[in-house]
Formats: C-alpha cells, sequence, structure tokens
C-alpha cells in the first residue's frame, strides 16, 4: 500500500495512523505468552532509538514511552527543547498531544453522562433549547455520540473561528456555534467526516448544561481525579524562556526547524489544545488497560471505544482480526497543531500501550515517523 504524499493538512495525521498499522502491524512479535512476560527491566533502546531521528534532523526533540495498568514501563527522550539550544528534552517534560485528547473530551463527557446530565443519544436542541429557531433542520436531529464520533456532517472547523474574541469563551463557542449551524451540512449526517467543531459543538453542550467552561469541566472532571498535575491547556510555555519544549515546523529557507508558539486558538481546546507529562498522559490511557479504577466503570468505559465502523470517541478501532498480535482490539490516534506530533497505540488484551511525541512536526515526514517509531517500541518490547 502506497503511503499518501506529504501534504500541508494536519488532518493527514489521522490518515497516517489508518494506513500505517494495516503494513506494520503484522511485522509484531505474536508470543501467545507474550502478556504474561514479567515488567521490563529500565532499558536504553528508547533513547538509542529516538536519538537515531533527532541526528538525522528529522526531529527535534522526541519522547517515547511504553505504558501498562501500572504507568510507565520504559521511557526515553531526545534531542532539545529548542532548535539552536543545548537545553536537553527529558521525559518530564510536557508534551502537547493535540487531537490525542480528543479522547480526553470524550471521558469527560462520559462523567456528565453518568451523572444525568447528558446522554449519548441527545440531541443538540435538547441540550441547547435556544437553537431550536435558529439551526438548520439538517442539524435539528444530531446527537452527543455522532458529534464525537465524527457523523453529524459538520465541516472540520467552524467558518471565522477567531470570531466573538470579546465574549467569555464559553459565550464565545455558542456564538460560533450559532454563526454556523444555520447552514446546511456540509457532509452527508451520518456519514464519517472528521470534524475538530463536532468535538467543540459537543463540549458546548456540557458547557450550556452546566454553566460552566470546558476549561473548568476537564480539569474537575478528568485532570483532578486522575491526578494530572501537569495538565494545562495549549502552549506549555509561559514566557520567552526554554522551560519547556517549543514547537517547531520546518522553514522553507534552508529546510530548517524554526522554533512557533503558533498555538491554535482556545475556541477549539475541547479538539485538541490539552499538554502534560507523558506520565500524566499515561494516567489517562490506563483507564482503557485492565484493573478497575475509582474514575469510570468499566460499562462508561467500553462505551468510549464502541467504534461506528472504525472510530469511537475520540479513537480509531482496529479489531482483533485485524491486529492479531494484540488479542484484542487496538486503539490508536495521532494529534498535531503544526507545530507537534503525538501518536499513541492501545493494546488492552496485553496490557499496553506505546506513545510516541516530538515537539515538531513536517506533515508526510513527522507523522510517518513517529508511527513507525510506535510500532517500533512495540515489537521491541513484545520481544523483551
Amino acid at each position: 500500500m502506497k503511503y499518501l504524499s506529504k501534504r500541508n493538512n494536519w488532518l493527514l495525521s489521522i490518515v497516517a495512523l489508518l494506513i500505517l498499522p494495516l503494513i506494520l502491524y503484522p511485522f509484531i512479535s505474536n508470543d501467545a505468552n507474550a502478556q504474561n512476560k514479567p515488567e521490563a527491566k529500565k532499558l536504553n533502546y528508547l533513547d538509542k532509538e529516538l536519538d537515531k531521528i533527532i541526528q538525522d534532523k528529522k526531529a527535534v526533540g522526541m519522547i517515547a514511552a511504553v505504558i501498562s495498568s501500572d504507568g510507565i514501563i520504559e521511557i526515553g527522550s531526545a534531542g532539545v527543547r529548542k532548535a539552536g539550544t543545548s537545553v536537553a528534552m527529558t521525559d518530564k517534560d510536557l508534551v502537547h498531544l493535540g487531537s490525542c485528547s480528543k479522547a480526553m473530551t470524550a471521558t469527560m463527557l462520559a462523567t456528565l453522562v453518568k451523572d444525568g446530565k447528558l446522554s449519548w443519544d441527545m440531541k443538540l436542541t435538547e441540550a441547547i433549547p435556544e437553537l431550536k429557531n435558529n439551526i438548520h433542520d439538517g442539524f435539528k436531529n444530531i446527537t452527543l455520540w455522532q458529534l464525537l464520533t465524527h457523523r453529524a456532517g459538520l465541516p472540520k472547523n467552524p467558518i471565522d473561528e477567531l470570531a466573538h474574541t470579546d465574549l467569555e469563551i464559553k459565550e464565545r463557542r455558542l456564538a460560533l456555534l450559532k454563526d454556523n449551524i444555520i447552514f446546511a451540512p456540509s457532509n452527508t449526517v451520518g456519514e464519517w467526516h472528521y470534524s475538530n467543531f463536532g468535538y467543540i459543538i459537543a463540549a458546548c453542550m456540557a458547557e450550556q448544561v452546566t454553566g460552566l467552561s470546558w476549561e473548568i469541566l476537564i480539569k474537575e472532571r478528568l485532570f483532578e481525579p486522575l491526578g494530572m498535575t501537569t495538565a494545562g491547556i495549549g502552549d506549555p510555555l509561559k514566557d520567552n524562556s526554554i522551560d519547556q519544549p517549543w514547537g517547531h515546523k520546518k522553514s522553507w529557507i534552508g529546510n530548517k526547524w524554526k522554533p512557533s508558539r503558533a498555538y491554535y486558538n482556545e475556541a477549539i481546546s475541547p479538539a485538541g489544545r490539552v499538554h502534560c507529562s507523558v506520565e500524566d498522559w499515561a494516567k489517562f490511557i490506563s483507564l482503557q488497560l485492565p484493573g478497575e479504577n475509582a474514575f469510570l466503570d468499566r460499562a462508561t468505559l467500553n462505551k468510549l471505544i464502541e467504534p461506528i465502523d472504525f472510530y469511537a470517541a475520540g479513537w480509531v478501532v482496529f479489531q482483533e482480526t485485524e491486529q492479531p498480535w494484540a488479542k484484542g482490539i487496538v486503539l490508536v490516534h495521532g494529534g498535531s497543531n503544526e507545530i507537534w506530533y503525538a501518536a499513541v497505540m492501545v493494546a488492552p488484551a496485553i496490557d499496553r500501550a506505546y506513545v510516541v511525541v516530538t515537539n515538531s512536526c513536517d506533515f508526510g515526514v513527522t507523522d510517518r515517523i513517529c508511527v513507525e517509531m510506535t510500532n517500533k517500541i512495540a515489537k521491541m518490547d513484545q520481544k523483551l
């Protein structure tokens, strides 16, 4: 299968994760006893593999980790926080997750469903009644679950997402929704069309039902209960220092990495603006690994990974027949804001997850490298 050509569109991240596993996963060990092996000791193979990528100038800095239900088993890092400096990127640094944080928004919404404030089949107009007389007929019956599974007929992003910056954030999202919902669906409702806007609207439903912003809800209902003390929104840097990694994109001049703090605006935060340490990311990912937790019951967590065709609530889902090495389903996702790239692969039946993240992005190159690296560390882990 031929890999797609480079294009300046971060949606390529999700396409890469849909295609590449079909090429690479069959090479992962299918040892029947793999899930029963003892925990891996601290090794340096991750550092070495990441350093190769850095030395080839295909990334500025990178972190990769192997995760189980007990937390991080192995973690490595290489490269620097900012191109042109010698400040090393460390495995404790904050990383930007892009659309890998869509699953976090969906999980937070699941807590509201659990509390009876929302339901998966709740219609947009039921959550926000004031829209009833100001909405195109094509959107009157779309549900929360359709929004989270990219089946609501919405465009990738809202028109003029920078509008209404004078408004408080939850009112700003509502205003954006009203601006856009009067137009006919740009895609067929019920068919899969990747949409950041869908996650903004889903968050808007929660905001209007609770009276609280998504920013408050995600903190109080997800970050704090899971002990994700490093989690935040948007740019992890507070000034122009190098206390945390910068993002980077390839410059057309000299083909060099250019430091950037050009983060997407806060209105689209529910679709992918979370940052945190890899250790805290692992706390969230571990919800979909074996074992009980005090956060959400297993039935609710299973709903979040119940796909329509191949996409669930923030997860691309491969079945066991497609990926036999995993002894069950495989969950994957990619995320980027054009200056970072993150990739995650979860195999619940063998109690493993693999993540790779870099503070640089060159579409068509970075996305492929991250997915290949995710598969490589999975293969290495299965052989240990």
